[in-house]
């Protein structure tokens, strides 16, 4: 399963719905079992300048309007590319928690254009693999704490009508592969992370180039 570059694998969907444990155990799966290099990170990332303003954000410490909070999540992610097209480039491959398409949908949910918020991001690194976790029959499971600015039952309902036009309708979203996140005794958390493998196995053994696309350019 080995390249010459590593791959980008993005988890996308709803708070508190399983990427980052699946993600974790991803990582830890290639990192061990398959002897790749790979590193797990996410978004945002609160560790930077722009982080941490996000992070205050939040955690309601401070407000900015929509559009403000908005570049800010994107340059978040354009302030961290150089480095992860280095580790792309040497051999690494990344796996993350959110990405520009999180992006584009929270602040949907907010009213805001969805061309305008997608155009921030036009030309990050493109994913090779885009894994979207649907809640499935987990609609009236998932609970929200509100301890952070977007962790309401309300808002997630209108960011995943936000994904599901995405999927539906527009051909720049085509590649999304949907993970169906129902943890029940059918989907335990063993049989998603399956799933997940066989969708990154079949992505490594086909990268092709050692060229990174950008993000939207088509």
């Amino acid at each position: 399963m080995g390249s010459k570059r590593g791959a980008l694998i993005i988890f996308e969907g709803l708070d508190r719905i399983g990427k980052t444990t699946q993600s974790k155990l991803l990582c830890d799966y290639l990192s061990q079992d398959c002897n790749i290099r790979c590193e797990r990170l996410a978004f945002p990332d609160r560790t930077t300048q722009i982080g941490g303003l996000i992070d205050a954000y939040l955690q309601r410490k401070i407000e900015c309007n929509d559009r403000t909070i908005h570049l800010l999540f994107s340059a978040n992610r354009w302030e961290c590319m150089d480095s992860m097209r280095a580790k792309l480039l040497r051999g690494d491959t990344l796996i993350v928690d959110r990405y520009a398409y999180s992006g584009v949908a929270f602040s949907q949910a907010k009213g805001l254009d969805k061309t305008w918020c997608q155009s921030c991001d036009v030309g990050l690194i493109k994913p090779d693999l885009v894994l979207y976790f649907h809640r499935g029959k987990q609609a009236n499971c998932l609970s929200y704490t509100g301890e952070e600015r977007y962790e309401t039952k309300h808002f997630q309902e209108e960011v995943e009508t936000c994904f599901e036009q995405f999927r539906s309708s527009s051909h720049q979203w085509k590649d999304i592969n949907v993970i169906n996140a129902d943890n029940n005794q059918m989907r335990n958390r063993e049989t998603i992370q399956e799933e997940i493998r066989s969708y990154v196995k079949d992505t490594l053994k086909n990268l092709k180039s050692n060229d990174l696309e950008e993000l939207w350019k088509d």
